[in-house]
């Protein structure tokens, strides 16, 4: 009796274990700092937030929705389930006092979100005069380019981007091939290939612009973005997501242009939104970005296609 006790026990841990694993870190500590926040509420109004039950999770999200997005109320449904999931609890996020109260919000407020802002072609045309007019070292301003440019013309999340190694760079006669090794859709590892050509212009061709940054820094292995310390020294510590954010916001700032509208999204939802202006179908998109479903990369053609056979061009005053 004691060994199958034993055995159930390991059983419950392993699967646990399993349920960690199925996701990636990013994603985790993402779900752990949703929770944070249910936590914080249900401790202020003397509730249990491990576990909970429907009902208050149903309070949560309407005291959410004052503030916030229909995806952030979604977000943090799907963050509290897996919590009470990975810590061996059930909650049953398909309630009617859960659905039915997002479906109130959803009629009251509409789910149309309003997101960052894309950058589009004038503006990463901006950002790189900007770089190349700033007084610092060559070397500084390489790595900033290539990390814009790359970020663009891949369609790369930030966690991709700087997850990027020597080794998973190829340069072939027609530009890079770049292999994503997992991503936050890739929960299983198996990983892709993004193919960057040459461009004609020089000057905002990514994969030039990486070349040179490689040339330069003489990075042959490990993260090819890495953070600089005092000075011009570079060390061998891999940027974070968070420091391509300030970058693009610095530049843009330089640039003149209002930061708070943008984010490091903004490199994939311009890629996206620019490819889709220039005729590129959403397969072709979704090839580039890695999107698992149609819904959003069909937002950004929309939006791009939003002045093309407009109905009020074709009245004439």
């Amino acid at each position: 009796m004691n060994e199958l006790v034993t055995d159930i026990k390991s059983l419950h841990e392993e699967t646990l274990n399993n349920l960690k694993s199925s996701k990636a870190n990013n994603t985790l500590r993402a779900y752990k700092s949703d929770f944070k926040d249910f936590g914080a509420f249900c401790a202020k109004h003397g509730f249990n937030s491990l576990p909970t039950e429907p009902k208050i999770v149903s309070l949560y999200i309407t005291h959410l929705s004052k503030s916030s997005k229909i995806s952030t109320l979604r977000r943090r449904l799907v963050s509290i389930s897996m919590i009470h999931k990975i810590k061996g609890h059930y909650l049953d996020t398909k309630h009617p006092i859960i659905i039915e109260n997002l479906m109130g919000i959803r009629r009251t407020k509409g789910s149309m979100q309003k997101g960052k802002k894309p950058l589009l072609i004038s503006h990463l045309k901006l950002l790189i005069n900007v770089i190349n007019e700033q007084k610092t070292e060559e070397i500084k301003k390489a790595r900033d380019k290539a990390i814009i440019l790359i970020g663009f013309g891949g369609g790369f999340r930030r966690t991709e981007l700087i997850s990027i190694d020597h080794d998973d760079l190829e340069f072939v006669p027609e530009g890079l091939k770049i292999t994503i090794k997992r991503s936050k859709t890739d929960q299983y590892g198996e990983g892709m290939v993004k193919g960057l050509p040459y461009f004609i212009n020089e000057i905002y061709c990514p994969v030039l612009s990486l070349k040179k940054w490689l040339d330069l820094s003489k990075i042959k292995s490990g993260p090819i973005f890495r953070r600089f310390a005092k000075g011009a020294s570079l060390t061998n510590n891999r940027l974070t997501d968070q420091s391509v954010v300030l970058l693009i916001k610095n530049y843009l700032n330089l640039a003149g242009i209002e930061n708070s509208n943008y984010s490091g999204h903004s490199l994939r939802s311009g890629f996206a939104t620019v490819a889709a202006e220039s005729g590129a179908d959403e397969r072709s998109i979704m090839a580039m970005t890695g999107h698992k479903s149609t819904q959003m990369v069909r937002r950004y053609i929309r939006e791009a296609n939003i002045f093309k056979n407009n109905a009020l061009s074709k009245i004439k005053f």
